[in-house]
């Protein structure tokens, strides 16, 4: 373990525990109307406050641009976090100074205290030493357990961990372990899935996974954009042309690292965008020219489902097809079952996330047969493109 987590934390009753918690939750009239984020975090706050810590929390809600912003209150999630720890959270107006203070001051040994949002103060995502040292002047210990906001260098996500003794919580301890065996140190050999709508977003990420796994799959409109590259007519297919010889020069990486490029040899093509359009499965070779490629075919399928088989370590990010209108989600519902099942066989390392990616496995039933689903959007895409996250690289620094 390169850093330090809840079991190095021992003699805290008493002590005043700020941490970092993630709870940038959705919320429509008022109201939570997905708690995941909450959840995840629950064991850490609930452990800590079994051992007479007194918890106090710093979360962000929205973008607010250092301004107190009346509708990204925290005060608003404040019944959900209730229910969900099954406990009275108590709040403060303010992360720092004298409400703080003052809520703090009150507090009982195992008491949960919630501080208002930090990014009403410009200094947080400024990383501004004096904004940290005020935030820091509220605790003894800080825990990190928001890994969805490890990859930002703000003060309550990097800052913190410079002035007082840092450790990761459970949520990010789950996560560091779940991505080391993913793409740190994983058993081989290692299969990624990437899909979604284009290769602009995620040409760091193709990059990278050319150099550390063994076989790429690449799906959903992404894979149009290498097919066309490869000279294949598309039709009306979602295609970045002029990202032509991008695509090119990931083949040519991959080539290089002996990583085979899995893309469709068949898809499922219609003329429109809707549910249940007609539709019907063509060669990737004899797509129509009015009509467009929405899913992998079955021929595609199987040959993704051959690599999850062989694969010890399967990395996902990103849809095969377009799985949120029938009949398009087939591919992809076919391959998240597969690799569902071979993860509960005890055959497979199955470790995804991304925002679309936690929607699809939802989607087809799975989510939680998976080794670890990331919730982190951001934090897990800049993990999969080999980047450094501000908020672990001072976790492992502490160390």
């Amino acid at each position: 373990m390169t850093f330090k987590t809840l079991d190095n934390l021992t003699d805290i009753a008493g002590k005043r525990v700020l941490v970092r918690v993630d709870l940038n939750v959705p919320v429509k009239d008022g109201k939570v109307t997905d708690a995941t984020r909450i959840e995840r975090v629950a064991p850490t706050i609930q452990e800590l406050s079994k051992k007479g810590a007194k918890v106090v929390l710093l979360a962000h809600f929205g973008r607010p641009k250092g301004e107190v912003v009346a509708d990204m209150s925290l005060q608003q999630i404040l019944p959900a976090v209730n229910d969900v720890l099954g406990a009275k959270v108590h709040f403060a107006a303010d992360c720092i100074g004298e409400p703080a203070a003052a809520a703090i001051a009150a507090m009982a040994n195992g008491d949960i205290l919630l501080l208002e949002n930090t990014r009403f103060h410009k200094g947080e995502e400024k990383n501004n030493p004096d904004f940290t040292a005020a935030l820091a002047a509220n605790g003894d210990i800080y825990v990190n357990d928001a890994f969805s906001a490890a990859h930002r260098a703000h003060s309550s996500t990097e800052g913190l961990a410079h002035l007082l003794p840092a450790y990761a919580g459970r949520t990010m301890q789950a996560e560091l372990e779940a991505l080391e065996k993913g793409l740190g140190n994983p058993a081989r050999p290692v299969v990624a899935i990437v899909g979604g709508a284009k290769v602009s977003t995620k040409i760091d990420l193709l990059m990278n996974l050319v150099k550390k796994v063994d076989a790429l799959v690449i799906g959903g409109g992404m894979a149009n954009t290498f097919l066309a590259a490869r000279g294949t007519d598309v039709g009306k297919s979602l295609c970045e042309h002029d990202l032509a010889d991008t695509a090119k020069q990931i083949m040519i990486e991959a080539a290089t690292a002996t990583c085979a490029i899995v893309l469709p040899e068949d898809g499922v093509v219609a003329r429109e965008f809707k549910a249940n359009a007609e539709n019907e499965v063509v060669d990737v070779n004899a797509i129509p020219a009015d009509a467009m490629m929405l899913d992998v075919g079955p021929k595609t399928i199987e040959a993704v489902n051959a690599w999850i088989s062989r694969a010890s370590t399967l990395v996902w990010n990103g849809p095969l097809g377009a799985f949120e209108i029938a009949p398009f989600d087939t591919a992809t519902v076919s391959a998240a079952k597969h690799a569902a099942a071979e993860t509960k066989a005890g055959k497979l390392v199955s470790v995804a996330g991304g925002g679309d990616t936690v929607a699809a496995l939802n989607h087809a039933g799975v989510a939680d047969d998976f080794t670890y689903v990331s919730t982190a959007g951001g934090a897990f895409l800049e993990w999969m493109e080999g980047k450094p996250l501000p908020g672990v690289d001072i976790l492992r620094q502490q160390k």
